[in-house]
């Protein structure tokens, strides 16, 4: 028996494909827009690490002028760390000093660190006698009043400090 060709089952027809959807060409740039947007990167760039470099300015004389034990005895009573920079508990102290110096000015009271690693404050520490994680407390002449060892809360470190500021000046 011969098929007939409109045969009952269903005949795999391919679905015609539909054709894609024309999307809008990308707008060429022109020399001009390429250097504009260049312009905006660079400027933006610029602006960036200009802030940048301005914030490190400003930390590198912060630490110069912290540093400078030159300034004891100029007129301001002084807080002095003689410190170690690889030492944890130095670091330790020098944060609660540094919480406890917020509630000063300065025109009532200074903060100057003696690192161990310069020539300067090693001469500092021999001179008076003491070691890392120790503050000396000099007045306004710079004349050393007292001396503070260990690590102490930032709280009682400006209790200590109002007090110094107050009689040394």
């Amino acid at each position: 028996m011969k098929r007939s060709k409109n045969n009952s089952k269903p005949q795999n027809r391919k679905k015609k494909a539909t054709p894609p959807t024309p999307t809008a060409p990308e707008p060429k740039l022109d020399r001009r827009a390429a250097l504009g947007r260049m312009a905006k990167m660079a400027l933006g760039v610029a602006v960036v690490g200009g802030g940048a470099g301005l914030l490190l300015t400003r930390a590198v004389k912060a630490d110069m002028r912290e540093h400078d034990l030159s300034r004891i005895g100029q007129g301001v009573p002084m807080v002095v760390q003689v410190h170690d920079p690889n030492c944890p508990t130095c670091l330790s102290l020098q944060t609660q000093v540094r919480k406890a110096m917020r509630a000063f000015g300065d025109d009532e009271l200074q903060y100057a660190v003696a690192s161990l690693d310069k020539t300067e404050g090693r001469r500092l520490a021999i001179e008076h006698g003491v070691g890392k994680i120790t503050l000396l407390l000099f007045d306004a002449k710079g004349v050393r009043q007292e001396i503070l060892h260990g690590v102490r809360n930032h709280s009682a470190l400006e209790s200590t400090f109002r007090r110094h500021a107050k009689s040394s000046s």
